[in-house]
C-alpha cells in the first residue's frame, strides 16, 4: 500500500491528510496549537465529588471545569486535593473536557504510562514473532512499576532506539513530577508538539511513504525534525509549487466534501446515507443507479462489498467515534453475509482507532464501536448553519408567506396608516399571490395599505415587517 503525508500551511493554518492509494483516508487540521488542550497534562484541583454519578469536577484553569470519572482516579479522592490528570477528550458544545489520572506519554517507539505496571504492543503489528521480539525488549527495559506500549513505527527497529526513546520519556516525566511539586501559578504541566511534529512522530514510517509540501520551508523543518527522531532512511519529500492549492491539485478537496455531506456515492452507482445524532451514527445502504449484470443476490452483495470498504474508510476520515449501525440491502445468503462482514473487517484493520465489529443484529443491521478521540471533522470543519440552526431544516416559502401575513394582521390592529414588507422575492412572490391577489385580500381583511418589496441581500428566512404613519 503506498502513503502520502500531504501538508499544507496557509496564513498559520496547517492542514494534513493521510492519503492511502490516492484515496484520503484521515485529515487533521490545526489553526493555532496553543488552543488545542487534547492530551495535556494539569496539575488539577478538586472542586466537587458526586458519588452518585461516581465523577468528579476539577478545575484546570479553563472556562469549565473538567469532567473526572472516580473509577479512572485510581484513588479516593475529595474536594480540595491537588491531583494530576491528562485531557482524554477535549471540551465539546456545553461539555467541558474530560480527564483521566491514567497519565501517558507518546514517543516515537514506546507510549510510557507512568502509573500503570504492563507491556503492550500495537495492534497494527501483525507478524507475531515481531510482536514476541518487541513486547521482550520493552519487558526487559521498562522501569519497575511503569507501563509501556510498544507503537506501530518501532517495527523492525532495534532495542538500542528503543532505549533512547524510552530514556527521553523518562527525562520528561521526571520534568512533569517537579513541575507538580512546585509552586507554579500556570496549571499546565505537559504540553504535547504541533501537528506536524505529532503526525512525523506518530506516522510517519519510511517504507512506501512520501511527504508531499507546499513551501520549502516546511520541506527544511520536516528533514530536521525527521533527524531529530532518529530517521536514518532516505526520507521521500515532494516540494509542490503549483499555482492551485496542494490539496486540489491532488484531488483531496473532493474527498473531503464526500466526507462533509450525508450522501456519499460509490463507484459502482450505489450510495450511502450517513445520519449523525450525538447517540449513534446510523448508515444506509442503496444500490442506486447499479443495476448489476447477473442477478438480484449479486447485485446486492457487489453493492455490500463496496459499500463495506467505503463506510471503513469514511468512519475513520469523519472521524466518527462511539455507536454504528449499518442497514446493508437485505442478504438472504448466510455466505453473503458473512463475506460483507469479512470485508468490513478487513478494511477497519488500516484504522489504528480501536473499533469492535459486533456483527448482525436480529433486526438484521450491522453494529459496531468506534473509540471516540479527536473530534468529528464535521465539528473541525463547520459550524451550526445560523439560519436553520444545525436541523439541516427551513421554513419553506409558503409557510415564511403565512407567517408574514399573520403578523401583518396583528400589526394592522393598531393605529397605523400602511404596512411596509421587505423580504426575499421568493418569499414576496407568494405574499403577493398571482395577479397580487394575496395581498388585494390582506388589504381588504386589514383594511390598511401593505407595500411588499422584495430584496435580494435577504436570505431566504429573514423578512422585515414595520407600520407606516402618514405623519
Amino acid at each position: 500500500m503506498k502513503r502520502k503525508i500531504v501538508i499544507s500551511v496557509l496564513l498559520h493554518q496547517v492542514q494534513v491528510g493521510i492519503v492511502e492509494d490516492n484515496r484520503l483516508v484521515e485529515y487533521y487540521l490545526e489553526r493555532d496549537c496553543k488552543e488545542r488542550i487534547g492530551t495535556n497534562i494539569y496539575k488539577g484541583r478538586v472542586e466537587n465529588v458526586l458519588p452518585g454519578m461516581g465523577a468528579a469536577f476539577v478545575d484546570i484553569g479553563m472556562a469549565k471545569n473538567a469532567f473526572l470519572f472516580l473509577a479512572d482516579a485510581g484513588k479516593d479522592i475529595k474536594t480540595g486535593d491537588s491531583i494530576m490528570v491528562q485531557v482524554s477528550k477535549e471540551a465539546v458544545g456545553t461539555k467541558g473536557p474530560r480527564v483521566t489520572t491514567k497519565i501517558s506519554l507518546p514517543g516515537r517507539y514506546l507510549v510510557l504510562m507512568p502509573f500503570q505496571d504492563n507491556t503492550g504492543v500495537s495492534r497494527q503489528i501483525q507478524d507475531e514473532e515481531e510482536r514476541a521480539r518487541l513486547k521482550e525488549i520493552a519487558e526487559d527495559i521498562r522501569p519497575e512499576a511503569t507501563g509501556v506500549i510498544v507503537r506501530t513505527v518501532a517495527e523492525g527497529h532495534s532495542r538500542e532506539e528503543l532505549e533512547g526513546d524510552l530514556d527521553d520519556l523518562m527525562a520528561e516525566w521526571s520534568r512533569i513530577q517537579r513541575k507538580f511539586k512546585s509552586k507554579s501559578p500556570s496549571p499546565l504541566l505537559y504540553q504535547d508538539y504541533d501537528l506536524v511534529h505529532r503526525i512525523l512522530r506518530d506516522v510517519y514510517v519510511a517504507e512506501n511513504t512520501t511527504i508531499v509540501v507546499d513551501s520549502l520551508e516546511m520541506k527544511d523543518r520536516i528533514e530536521e525534525e525527521l533527524g531529530g527522531l532518529g530517521v536514518t532512511e532516505q526520507v521521500k519529500i515532494d516540494l509542490y509549487q503549483g499555482k492551485v492549492s496542494l490539496f486540489t491539485y491532488l484531488g483531496l478537496d473532493k474527498d473531503l466534501e464526500r466526507a462533509g455531506s450525508n450522501r456519499v456515492w460509490l463507484d459502482c452507482g450505489g450510495y450511502l446515507v450517513f445520519n449523525q445524532t450525538e447517540a449513534l451514527l446510523s448508515i444506509d445502504v442503496n444500490t442506486g443507479k447499479y443495476v448489476g449484470s447477473k442477478n438480484l443476490p449479486d447485485t446486492v452483495l457487489k453493492t455490500n462489498l463496496e459499500a463495506a470498504a467505503e463506510i471503513a474508510r469514511q468512519l475513520r476520515l469523519r472521524n466518527t467515534g462511539g455507536i454504528v449501525i449499518i442497514d446493508f440491502i437485505d442478504m438472504t445468503a448466510p455466505a453473503h453475509q458473512e463475506a460483507v462482514l469479512e470485508e468490513l473487517a478487513a478494511s477497519l484493520k488500516a484504522d489504528k482507532t480501536r473499533t469492535n465489529l459486533l456483527g448482525f443484529t436480529r433486526l438484521g443491521l450491522v453494529e459496531l464501536t468506534r473509540k471516540k478521540t479527536e473530534r468529528l471533522l464535521s465539528h473541525v470543519l463547520e459550524v451550526d448553519c445560523p439560519h436553520c440552526k444545525g436541523r439541516g431544516r427551513v421554513l419553506s416559502d409558503e409557510t415564511l408567506s403565512f407567517q408574514i401575513a399573520r403578523e401583518i394582521r396583528s400589526l394592522a390592529a393598531e393605529d397605523v396608516d400602511s404596512i411596509e414588507v421587505r423580504c426575499h422575492p421568493a418569499v414576496a412572490g407568494f405574499v403577493i399571490g398571482p395577479g397580487g391577489s394575496n395581498l388585494r385580500a390582506l388589504e381588504e381583511c386589514t383594511g390598511k395599505a401593505i407595500s411588499v418589496k422584495g430584496d435580494v441581500s435577504l436570505v431566504r428566512q429573514d423578512y422585515h415587517v414595520r407600520t407606516l404613519s402618514n405623519d
